[in-house]
């Protein structure tokens, strides 16, 4: 099967096991090892030089939106789970609830690197 990428053909590299469309990853459920329900992934935050995904933005809380918070989860922290078909975080929702976070009038600023360096000290996560 020969296609052309960016024409909306199929490619010839098929999404598996160890990868995924960013659209597809939103609105995945997370749990924690306990299997608590923690929320969904809301986005993901790519590095716009080594093209890697640093966070999954977690929606927690709230209901039908309103006063949700967004948790930023270092990638790595995720496990994706077939059985339960989301991501696992070895987090408990006390330990969520005091993790770094932002409210839905918020905006993150990404550009402070003491801003990711908070989030990943909180997870246990080399800052790189």
């Amino acid at each position: 099967m020969s296609s052309t990428l960016g024409t909306g053909a199929v490619s010839d590299v098929e999404i598996g096991a160890d990868a995924i469309e960013a659209s597809r990853v939103n609105g995945t459920r997370v749990y924690n090892t306990d299997g608590d329900n923690l929320g969904h992934i809301y986005d993901i935050v790519i590095g716009k030089r080594d093209g890697r995904v640093k966070y999954a933005i977690m929606s927690f809380g709230g209901f039908l939106g309103i006063g949700e918070d967004y948790h930023p989860l270092p990638w790595e922290v995720l496990k994706y789970d077939e059985r339960q078909g989301g991501y696992v975080v070895g987090i408990t929702i006390d330990q969520l609830k005091e993790a770094p976070r932002y409210g839905a009038n918020a905006s993150p600023n990404w550009v402070d690197p003491d801003y990711g360096r908070r989030i990943n000290d909180y997870y246990g996560v080399a800052y790189y």
